[in-house]
């Protein structure tokens, strides 16, 4: 009997252990798909939450003029922003896309007389060998991202005051055009540059998400020595992000030229720290491995309904913006940085 109840109380004690168990590791697994879901749809919770309370603060925020011109010129920095994410995720930066943004919007206006076809081929060829000088100095020479892209900016940004006569020269757009169209035009009752930045947006999803080159993004950002040991191609990898982001970033110029109807060479200062905003507040780690084209738009949509409600608000001036975003994105990367302990912990 004594042997019996022996055992029989080593079982239920096995049965209790077990138990407790398995309950931690359900505790453990939520807390875990709680941390990941608050990172990729936090920004989407805020932007809902700031929306909904500027319409009922402010009247003329949700009518249909400001939701357009919002959505118009969040289309141009957004499609900068796709092309960071892909960069970020690989765990670097790419500092030249402002300067490549203007030098993009020169290029189109200058080649607009030539044709359309000359008008979006050449931002595009232009900023895209940029970018491939960018990634074969990054992969090849393993040079700092942040050195190498800083040269580039400096660089394109001294290009296009050469074009433009240090600035002196403007160069327009022929209204009617098909060019000026593609800027100005709509479909739907929603500008052209909308529809084009949500095409792009899909299609880098499902090239993120979907294709063995998305594979590689992500696992060149989490562990470039584990890549290389798997057989992904490392360097080459990197290079294909700083080429998409240099095409990207003449894109979005050859697109707002098109929309100004002339290219503009005051336009793209601080853009590329708008965009690496953008693209962290959106969910994508600084450190890589880690991001989501869909946050990184909603991230530019945030930042612009931030803006917006500032000018609403008509007793700030726009240093206001600066200083809200800047708060916002460190208020972001501490709770990045505190999810991502907690993450590992469990």
């Amino acid at each position: 009997m004594t042997a019996t109840r022996t055992k029989t109380e080593e079982a239920v004690a096995r049965t209790e252990k077990e138990l407790l168990d398995a309950a931690e590791s359900v505790g453990s697994s939520r807390s875990e798909r709680l941390s990941a879901l608050v990172q990729q749809h936090g920004a989407l919770a805020v932007l809902v939450i700031v929306s909904a309370e500027a319409s009922l603060s402010f009247d003329s925020f949700a009518t249909g003029d400001n939701l357009s011109n919002m959505a118009t010129s969040s289309a141009f920095l957004a499609v900068v922003a796709l092309g960071m994410t892909f960069v970020i995720i690989t765990g670097g930066i790419d500092l030249s896309v402002g300067s490549l943004f203007a030098l993009g919007g020169v290029l189109a206006a200058w080649g607009s007389q030539y044709g359309t076809l000359v008008a979006l081929l050449l931002p595009i060829v232009v900023c895209g060998l940029i970018g491939v000088v960018n990634g074969l100095l990054i992969a090849r020479s393993r040079l700092a991202p942040f050195i190498v892209t800083l040269a580039a900016m400096l660089g394109a940004r001294g290009l296009m005051l050469s074009l433009t006569n240090e600035g002196a020269d403007t160069y327009l757009v022929k209204k009617g055009s098909f060019l000026a169209e593609l800027g100005q035009g709509s479909a739907l009752g929603v500008g052209n540059p909308v529809w084009i930045t949500l095409v792009l947006f899909v299609a880098g999803a499902v090239v993120l998400r979907r294709s063995r080159f998305g594979q590689h993004v992500y696992a060149v950002g989490g562990n470039e020595d584990a890549a290389a040991l798997m057989g992904a191609p490392v360097a080459r990898t990197k290079i294909i992000v700083y080429t998409l982001s240099g095409v990207l970033a003449g894109l979005a110029g050859a697109l707002n030229a098109a929309w100004l109807a002339s290219g503009v060479t005051i336009l793209g200062n601080g853009m590329e720290l708008e965009a690496i905003s953008a693209v962290v507040i959106g969910g994508t780690l600084l450190t890589g491995g880690l991001g989501y084209v869909s946050g990184s738009l909603v991230g530019v949509l945030l930042l612009k309904v931030i803006q917006n409600v500032i000018n609403q608000i008509g007793s700030l001036d726009s240093s206001y913006q600066q200083v809200v975003s800047g708060a916002f994105l460190a208020v972001v990367v501490i709770a990045q940085t505190w999810l991502g302990r907690r993450r590992q912990l469990l």
